[in-house]
């Protein structure tokens, strides 16, 4: 039975799913989180080979209980696709490709594809006849945008790319953004304050993104946050006092990036108004993004009325906060033919190396 593998390698996540030359999902597993950039060569493969290793329990006759070895004595796949966050040179893509070929036992070549995680979000390009691109837009742990033709190999052919720098530098668009932004609304809303006078209060009742940071944090003072936030990352070796507050023992990207869902539940739960403005703040950055690679009159833009937008990622799985996004692409003149969420890349993209497949010997 000829298998095709797709492994999506996140922030928060690894998802690996195999199919079967019709497509069909004969096996999928999840692992920790993969971002080549953020945990490095040793945990990127650990991670990879355990989900692999699972998804690979139910393709075996007969099925086994345990994880399956890797390397395989033989090769399993026909194919793999590696679609990696923090992947973004052909230099990580030099680095990686030894490891996953060694681990699953296929030779370098054009049956190893290792490329970013945004290149799976891009196969609904081939569903539709009446586009000429795709844009895809990843917004979850992180962020990033990226634009794709169809090559003259038939294959994907990346036209352009925004984002993805990382917390420290960006990431424009995703958890960090966002709680990074809440954080510094709420300072910029006491400052303000420290001059006019105190902002209205919200309808009793109501629980606030203010009062939900604060209480998770617990702090009583809006200035403490700084200090929340600023503490130096913990070191492995480090003892930890019985009476530490819990934030001291997260590194300081997850005590940002974890805010997201109090400010999503606070702004289209609750309707705060300083959640909303937290969401529009970032949802608008995230298109300025997008409008960068909307240039049809550029050597390698594209046109939003001939294409279709991929959404991909936890924060970009909300239908509210998509519609915020498209809202700001609105104002600026771009509309998109067709508007996709992929909720499910590793799938998309092993049924993706299937088709090309039947494709191939046909």
């Amino acid at each position: 039975m000829a298998l095709y593998l797709c492994v999506d390698c996140g922030g928060s996540k690894t998802s690996a799913v195999i199919c079967d030359s019709t497509g069909e999902v004969k096996g999928r597993a999840l692992g920790g989180p993969s971002n080549f950039a953020y945990i490095g060569l040793e945990a990127f493969r650990r991670e990879v080979a355990a989900a692999v290793s699972n998804a690979l329990k139910s393709c075996v006759s007969p099925p086994s209980v345990d994880p399956v070895s890797l390397p395989p004595s033989t090769p399993i796949f026909e194919s793999a696709w590696f679609g990696i966050s923090g992947v973004d040179s052909q230099a990580a893509i030099d680095k990686l490709t030894p490891i996953l070929s060694e681990l699953l036992n296929i030779p370098p070549g054009r049956n190893l594809i290792v490329a970013n995680d945004t290149n799976l979000l891009a196969a609904p390009l081939r569903m539709y006849d009446d586009v000429d691109n795709a844009v895809t837009v990843i917004s979850g742990t992180g962020g990033i945008v990226v634009s794709f033709v169809i090559g003259e190999d038939g294959g994907l052919k990346e036209m352009g790319r925004v984002g993805g720098w990382g917390w420290i530098l960006g990431d424009e668009g995703g958890g960090f953004h966002v709680g990074r932004e809440a954080i510094r609304q709420i300072l910029m809303e006491s400052d303000i304050a420290s001059v006019e006078g105190p902002p209205p209060a919200l309808t009793l009742g109501k629980s606030t993104l203010k009062s939900r940071i604060m209480e998770l944090y617990g702090v009583q003072d809006v200035y403490e946050l700084l200090t929340v936030i600023h503490l130096p990352d913990p070191l492995p070796s480090q003892a930890v006092a019985e009476d530490a507050p819990k934030y001291s023992l997260i590194p300081r990207e997850k005590r940002l990036s974890q805010l997201a869902p109090l400010v999503f539940s606070s702004a289209f739960e609750d309707g705060d108004p300083l959640a909303l403005n937290v969401l529009r703040s970032t949802s608008g950055m995230l298109a300025d993004q997008i409008c960068i690679l909307l240039r049809p009159g550029t050597p390698r833009g594209v046109k939003a009325s001939n294409g279709v937008v991929c959404f991909g990622g936890s924060l970009a799985g909300v239908d509210a906060y998509r519609q915020l996004v498209l809202a700001h692409l609105e104002e600026r003149g771009h509309i998109f033919k067709h508007v996709e969420f992929v909720d499910d890349a590793a799938a998309v993209g092993a049924r993706g190396l299937s088709v090309a497949a039947r494709a191939a010997r046909s």
